[in-house]
C-alpha cells in the first residue's frame, strides 16, 4: 500500500481534484480555482506530474455515439494457483487491446476485467485465444454490460486523503 505524501497540501488536492473533473483546464482558469497565480499553479502541476501523481491525461470517448461495441465484464478464475500461471495470464491480458482495465480480486475470484470488443463474436475469440495462451486453466464468467448508469468521474480526493 503506497504512503500518504506528506508534502501535498490543500491547495495540492485542489488541484488534482480540479483536474480529475477538467483534464483541459487552462493553467489560469485552474489558478483561480485553486487561488493561486498562474505560474505558481503550474509550477505546482509540473510537479505533480514529476512525482507521478498526476500520470496522464484522458479524455473520455462517448463510444455510444461512435461506435457499435459490446463491454463485458468478466472474471476470471484462475485454476491452478500457480505463480507462472498468474504471470503468463498477466502478460496476455496487458497485451490485449480489448481489455481496458484488468483488476487483481481477493474472493471468490482471482480477477475482474473489462472487455471492450467490436461485437460478441470478437469477444468469444478473444477470450478463446486467452484461454490457449494459459493452457485452459482459467474460468471465465462473462457478464455483458447492458448500461452504463454511472460513468467514473474521479474519486474524492480530500474524504481519501483526510478523511
Amino acid at each position: 500500500m503506497p504512503r500518504k505524501s506528506s508534502k501535498l497540501d490543500r491547495i495540492d488536492l485542489r488541484i488534482l481534484d480540479e483536474l480529475q473533473k477538467n483534464a483541459r483546464i487552462t493553467n489560469k482558469a485552474l489558478s483561480e480555482k485553486v487561488g493561486l497565480s498562474p505560474s505558481p499553479c503550474l509550477q505546482r502541476v509540473k510537479r505533480l506530474e514529476d512525482i507521478g501523481l498526476i500520470s496522464g491525461y484522458l479524455g473520455l470517448i462517448n463510444l455510444e455515439q461512435l461506435c457499435r461495441h459490446v463491454t463485458v465484464m468478466a472474471t476470471i478464475t484462475i485454476r491452478d494457483h500457480d505463480h507462472s500461471i498468474f504471470s503468463t495470464f498477466e502478460k496476455a491480458i496487458s497485451e490485449l487491446p480489448d481489455v481496458v482495465e484488468c483488476l487483481k480480486m481477493s474472493g471468490s475470484f482471482d480477477y475482474l476485467v473489462r472487455f471492450v470488443c467490436t461485437d460478441i463474436q470478437r469477444y468469444h475469440a478473444v477470450t478463446e485465444d486467452l484461454l490457449v495462451q494459459v493452457g485452459g486453466k482459467m474460468q471465465i464468467a462473462s457478464h455483458v454490460v447492458l448500461d452504463q448508469t454511472k460513468q467514473y468521474c474521479g474519486v474524492a480526493l480530500e474524504e481519501l486523503v483526510h478523511g
